[in-house]
């Protein structure tokens, strides 16, 4: 069985994109929390499960794989080789596919304001927060690529996934931009109606709810993404 090491759910949002592309394969796997900040976590025993240090990794036997992109590369691949009808990852359509896995790059390498201004936080609403200028350009430009995904690819792309997601189905895409949903819902970020409604569709999601539930329910101690103003989400 495939095994899957994650942190904190409230706050790892890496973990997060992981975790959906395992639940995309519809592979069986086996989810360990690692919680972050602790003894354990530092310890050299914690870091021999974690090559680069950080989470998520997945175990594929004696096979590690870290990096959310990479997990998600990696189960596309399995499933694909493995030729069964499993999971959705990328869009069919050559155009679709391109802009995706641009968008999905672009999310693995960019967006440092909202990342760092907004972590991603569970537990928490802010609804008082102000948001710096840099973060707000972050967010302009994502609304603009989930506009233009929805717009041109989000019915058509793969007319046997068709959905309320970036290019119908839930895919890879949806994957790493799911936290992001969540920072626009935890600091209430201003989108578009197009990008709102996308965000209420991932949001509702039945795997983003067993893991919005799973998250509230931790009781790791953990202090640094809490930010003052913050109230139960």
């Amino acid at each position: 069985m495939l095994r899957l090491i994650i942190g904190n759910r409230a706050y790892s949002s890496w973990s997060l994109r992981g975790w959906l592309a395992c639940k995309i394969s519809a592979l069986d796997f086996e989810t360990v929390v690692l919680p972050m900040d602790t003894p354990e976590w530092d310890s050299g025993a914690a870091k021999g499960e974690l090559p680069s240090g950080k989470v998520p990794v997945l175990w594929d036997g004696d096979i590690a794989v870290w990096d959310s992109l990479a997990i998600a590369d990696w189960l596309a691949d399995k499933v694909r080789n493995a030729r069964v009808s499993r999971g959705h990852f990328w869009p069919q359509d050559m155009a679709a596919r391109a802009l995706a896995r641009s968008m999905s790059a672009e999310m693995h390498s960019g967006f440092q304001a909202l990342r760092s201004g907004c972590a991603m936080n569970l537990k928490y609403n802010f609804p008082d927060f102000v948001p710096s200028p840099e973060v707000l350009a972050d967010v302009a430009r994502i609304d603009a690529l989930w506009s233009r995904a929805r717009d041109v690819f989000g019915t058509h792309a793969d007319v046997a996934h068709e959905g309320p997601f970036l290019f119908g189905g839930f895919g890879a895409a949806d994957a790493m931009y799911a936290p992001v949903v969540t920072r626009i819902r935890t600091y209430g970020l201003p989108v578009s109606d197009v990008s709102a409604a996308y965000c209420e569709a991932v949001a509702a999601h039945p795997w983003m709810v067993e893991w919005t539930e799973a998250a509230k329910a931790e009781t790791y101690p953990f202090a640094r993404y809490l930010v003052p103003g913050g109230v139960p989400a």
